[in-house]
């Protein structure tokens, strides 16, 4: 029996005062502890801590009544400010984290998820003038999936980066017209559709279910940037399990300790319910949905589309089209891609399960290695950690095992390469191992994309874009485990190298199938801006070039596609250019050939613009555009035609969190007193300026003589640009031989091909192209 003794009243020395029980010397039980400062909390104690459920008042105003352990907010309260605002969920630690929903002083309101004191997850937030968000959030911002209800009668639905519409969407405007296209930081930007209202368009409902291409994420190298743009995103949705549906009154009245469960709150309310809001919403709006059997009957006038595209929220082609036209135009692409073989590494079993079974493993694999190996201590890695036997091999049969859980795939075996190796390199780029296993091996799955090039390579998306897993052939493998301690020490002493990021190396063999390799890279165009321009670059004119026929937006060109010679910062050019020799020379010691420097333009959208993209013969339609019909009548903002500034590095006004596409430190700009500096783009954003991230320049292009009237002048054409670029293809190892063979067969000599016969001249071929892409002289670019 606990012999606990009541005191009515002890001053402690430090001034402050407790009434209640004790257990010894500690306040144990209930009991009223009121601090110097005018703090009172009132509730239950444990051996001196307050722990259980109490009271806390603050001489502020401010008061929180809910659980407590060991002195923290931690568990489930209610916090109310002085200013008004509440605050009704989950707490750890004395920040707000797990569901919650908070009322705050001007009225604005959020109920949804929460991580360390921010919006983080699911949730829905609606502002005091009636506009509604419900979807994704993360570090307090808009991102991802979800869908802004505007009062004006105005709705978008598609994703979001950093609070604003990025990349694929549909925005109905009040009238019933709707635009089925693709955002860039809060502007409309690359090709879309314009429905007027009253007009046939596809049917929402299959829309929203299926799910729609997120262009505003591109990929990590040149095979990946057209299958990226084809590519489905997965449906985003809120999957609720029992546990999870439980309103928030009733988690309040709970009286049981913490619960580490997510708590949904309202089990009428997901994400899915909202996208059924987009297409149920017309029945209740002035403009209906015109059913399918009268909108044949339709005046030819109706069924007019707008095929339009715009550049940074300028309009720079229109061609208008019937709905049947447009239709017809998707059928036949949709028949053509269907005939296209798409090469696949040889397995004896379907496609479709192949396909299933491979990403459902890779995700169990990596949830599994990567778990295991994150609670080891760190460790300097040795020479034992790297090379072929170096590796966890494991076997995953349905049912589970003593090692293994069960799953829904089919028996497999796993091997995971040099997992130490690994582990460090993602601590060295600052990848943190819960948020790589949630990027992967969450539950919207892996995106599959087809691969345009030679190799006949699977590639996957994780969800969120920021990873691409490539298989790889046997001799690749046997490349990267050759060259990876050289590699480990390689980015290890040069923090802004421009080499692909690796961050597992892994191999799946499903039963009475073949082996299969995967490496998981960083992409590379996993950036805040939209990538206009792809070029893969190798410094040949050797078939160097696109068919003019099959470019368009998407395409990936090469050497003798590059039109644009680009003025940059005279210190951000020399660390471009020292960095570059770097690592041509650590991969000429690695005797590597037939890697590329991969370059995407983002273009600042001036109204010069408009030709930039005149391809395949579509018109601009001024008269339309300047109508005031469709999304340019709705607000949308025109960037001026302002340039691009350097400022100085503000670290708080600027995201510092590392990526898989962020590369080392601030860089420090000549044209700002050689500190380091931001990119300021006006109208749009602030972006951290980092070696092959983010790096303004000037693009001139020369104009050809058909594009001018007189052929005695020389014109040129200026456009403000962001590069970004990195070295990819890094794992073809030199074969003379084979290469000897190669030029000879092609009777074709030119210097720039036969030099890629030896290591030491391809970097410096590469080298010297560059040089003359990105000149050197006096000015600086601001």
């Amino acid at each position: 029996m606990e012999n606990n003794e009541r005191l009515d009243e002890k001053v402690l020395s430090n001034g402050d005062v407790y009434y209640g029980d004790f257990k010894g010397t500690l306040p144990h039980g209930k009991g009223r502890y009121t601090w110097l400062d005018g703090t009172v909390y009132e509730g239950d104690w444990e051996l001196g801590k307050m722990t259980g459920k109490g009271e806390i008042f603050w001489r502020s105003g401010a008061r929180y009544e809910g659980d407590i352990s060991g002195g923290y907010l931690h568990g489930c309260g209610t916090f109310t400010k002085a200013d008004g605002s509440v605050y009704k969920g989950a707490w750890r630690m004395n920040i707000q984290h797990g569901v919650g929903r908070k009322e705050y002083g001007n009225s604005d309101m959020y109920e949804g998820m929460w991580k360390e004191g921010v919006h983080e997850g699911s949730g829905r937030y609606t502002w005091n003038s009636g506009n509604t968000y419900v979807g994704n959030w993360k570090g307090g911002k808009m991102w991802g999936r979800g869908i802004m209800k505007w009062v004006n009668g105005d709705l978008y639905n598609g994703f979001w980066l950093n609070g604003l519409r990025h990349g694929s969407g549909i925005y109905r405007f009040a009238d019933g017209a709707y635009y089925f296209g693709t955002w860039s930081t809060g502007l409309m930007d690359g090709k879309g559709t314009y429905y007027p209202a009253g007009s046939k368009h596809p049917s929402l409902k299959k829309w929203c279910s299926v799910g729609y291409n997120d262009k505003g994420k591109t990929m990590s190298s040149h095979s990946l940037s057209l299958a990226f743009e084809e590519s489905t995103a997965p449906k985003t949705f809120i999957k609720r399990s029992y546990s999870e549906k439980v309103s928030m009154g009733g988690l309040l009245r709970n009286s049981g300790r913490i619960s580490n469960r997510a708590t949904s709150l309202d089990e009428n309310w997901s994400l899915f319910d909202s996208e059924r809001e987009l297409v149920s919403h017309e029945s209740s709006s002035g403009v209906p949905e015109v059913p399918e059997e009268r909108q044949d009957k339709m005046q030819d006038d109706s069924s007019l589309v707008y095929e339009r595209e715009y550049m940074q929220g300028v309009l720079i082609r229109e061609r208008i089209r019937t709905y049947e036209e447009l239709m017809h135009k998707t059928k036949q692409k949709n028949k053509l891609h269907g005939k296209e073989p798409k090469k696949r590494p040889c397995m004896d079993m379907p496609l479709g399960d192949r396909s299933y079974y491979l990403k459902l493993n890779l995700q169990l694999g990596i949830r599994y290695t990567v778990g295991k190996i994150t609670p080891v201590p760190k460790r300097e890695v040795r020479s034992s950690d790297f090379g072929e036997r170096a590796r966890i091999r494991m076997f995953f049969p349905k049912k589970g095992s003593q090692f293994t859980p069960p799953h829904y795939s089919i028996d497999f075996y796993w091997k995971d390469y040099c997992p130490m190796v690994f582990r460090n390199l993602r601590e060295m780029f600052k990848l943190d191992a819960a948020e790589y296993m949630m990027s992967i091996c969450d539950d919207d799955g892996l995106t599959e994309l087809s691969s345009p090039g030679k190799s006949g390579s699977i590639f996957y998306l994780s969800h969120d874009g920021r990873f691409v897993i490539k298989t790889l052939k046997k001799p690749e493998v046997k490349v990267l485990l050759k060259m990876l301690p050289h590699y480990y020490c390689h980015v290890g002493d040069h923090e802004n190298t421009l080499i692909t990021k690796f961050f597992g190396l892994h191999c799946i063999k499903l039963m009475g199938g073949r082996k299969v390799r995967f490496v998981v890279m960083g992409n590379m165009f996993c950036t805040e801006l939209r990538i206009h321009r792809r070029y893969d670059l190798k410094g040949s004119s050797l078939g160097r070039y696109t068919d003019r026929e099959k470019i368009d937006e998407n395409t990936t060109l090469k050497d003798l596609d590059l039109a644009y010679v680009f003025r940059m910062d005279k210190s951000l050019r020399e660390a471009l250019f020292k960095q570059i020799s770097l690592d041509c020379m650590f991969l000429e010691s690695q005797q590597i050939i037939d890697y590329s420097l991969l370059l995407g333009l983002y273009f600042r959208a001036p109204e010069q613009l408009k030709a930039l993209l005149s391809l395949g013969g579509a018109m601009v339609n001024e008269e339309s555009s300047s109508t005031g019909n469709g999304p340019t009548s709705q607000g949308e903002l025109l960037i001026p035609s302002k340039g691009l500034l350097l400022v100085t590095h503000e670290p708080n006004s600027v995201s510092t969190t590392p990526g898989p596409h962020i590369r080392g430190s601030t860089l420090r700009a000549f044209s700002v007193g050689d500190k380091e500096v931001d990119l300021l783009l006006p109208g749009t954003g602030r972006l951290r300026v980092q070696l092959g991230v983010n790096m303004p320049a000037q693009a001139t292009r020369k104009l050809i003589q058909e594009e001018v009237d007189s052929a005695e002048s020389e014109l040129f054409e200026v456009y403000d640009v962001v590069l970004y670029m990195g070295i990819i293809d890094i794992l073809q190892e030199y074969n003379l031989k084979k290469k000897m063979e190669h030029a000879y067969k092609s009777l074709q000599f030119d210097p720039l091909s036969i030099s890629c016969v030896e290591p030491k001249l391809y970097a410096k071929r590469l080298i010297s192209f560059l040089e003359r892409v990105f000149p050197a002289n006096d000015e600086v670019c601001q």
